[in-house]
């Protein structure tokens, strides 16, 4: 590709080591870039258009998603190093430097990763939604926070839904079955489950099945030695990297920024809210 037109609003795919990098970019200003969450969900979920008046937003299709290529050992070795040395590749193939770097969720695993491999090509990093640690006492608490969202809901049926969803991921092993969960689920990552941008959301909601190594993700420690400016963005009702992971990331990153989102899930507040 054309490396000076890369930043041009639309869709482009650089080649990166071999494999096809897909990415998305819109609007004008110092560049930001995006790694979705997931792993394996599709970037579209993602538009920020807030940011995109001030900022040129390039999102990524992660390696196994979307139009992006796949490992030769698809759907295994998407590993948080595998993610972040795509990612490095990418920002080399198009020489971006002093860029902003935005991980949600998962992508946020992927951006703590490569903020401390990499810092030279990044001025800041913004962990959206995000944890530094996981294992079993994480999902446990997800878990506890996703029923205790199902039971406030007024419609049983739903509840019903989104557990069920919930209750399923542990035996996906294919796309179709990964992408009908997240679509099941997704009310759950909305603080009013009944809200009218969910029917048009999942019916463009895919997802592609994709395995790490399961190994430990723990890098409160290594954070201490970030030397990045760094914001942390945390919904008040998040079932998932919700408070305490935004007080766990505040604990290991000296000088954090942090913006708690009120009574809400900040995933889609800031990105489907008008106003």
């Amino acid at each position: 590709m054309n490396i000076e037109n890369a930043l041009q609003p639309g869709h482009h795919i650089v080649d990166v080591a071999g494999i096809a990098q897909s990415f998305c970019v819109a609007g004008s200003g110092p560049v930001c870039v995006v790694h979705p969450g997931g792993p394996g969900i599709d970037w579209s979920y993602l538009p920020m258009p807030r940011l995109e008046a001030v900022m040129t937003m390039v999102y990524l299709e992660p390696i196994g998603t979307g139009r992006s290529g796949r490992l030769a050992t698809h759907p295994q070795g998407y590993t948080v190093e595998r993610y972040s040395a795509q990612l490095e590749g990418f920002l080399e193939a198009l020489d971006l430097r002093d860029v902003f770097l935005l991980g949600h969720s998962h992508g946020g695993f992927v951006a703590q990763h490569h903020a401390l491999a990499h810092p030279e090509r990044l001025q800041g990093l913004i962990l959206y939604d995000s944890a530094a640690v996981t294992g079993p006492a994480f999902m446990q608490a997800a878990d506890a926070a996703v029923r205790q969202a199902a039971s406030a809901y007024d419609d049983g049926a739903l509840a019903e839904e989104v557990l069920a969803a919930w209750a399923s991921i542990p035996a996906i092993r294919d796309d179709a079955s990964y992408t009908a969960a997240m679509r099941g689920l997704l009310p759950a990552y909305f603080a009013d489950p009944l809200n009218p941008s969910i029917p048009a959301l999942r019916q463009g909601l895919t997802a592609s099945f994709v395995v790490g190594d399961n190994a430990p993700f723990d890098m409160r420690q290594a954070l201490r030695h970030l030397r990045l400016p760094a914001l942390a963005i945390v919904g008040e009702q998040d079932f998932i990297c919700g408070k305490a992971c935004g007080d766990e990331l505040q604990q290991a990153v000296e000088g954090l920024e942090r913006v708690d989102i009120a009574h809400a899930v900040s995933t889609f507040v800031l990105n489907h809210r008008p106003g």
